[in-house]
């Protein structure tokens, strides 16, 4: 697999030809995910159940409104 074709969110599998990218690292593997998403991977990342390993073990953030 190609760097470029392993650019692309997690989530929605846009590429940085369509939506910014932020990089992150999770288990020795570098990740890519957009702004739309990286608050469901701040605050509810059970949601990538499938789409990252061991997401359902992840906790959220702790909210201090």
């Amino acid at each position: 697999m190609s760097d470029e074709k392993a650019k692309q969110c997690l989530v929605c599998e846009r590429g940085a030809d369509v939506t910014p990218l932020i990089p992150l690292e999770y288990r020795g593997e570098r990740l890519w995910i957009c702004p739309q998403h990286l608050p469901v991977l701040i605050h509810d990342p059970s949601q990538l159940t499938g789409r990252l390993a061991g997401a359902e073990h992840l906790r959220p953030a702790e909210h201090h409104d």
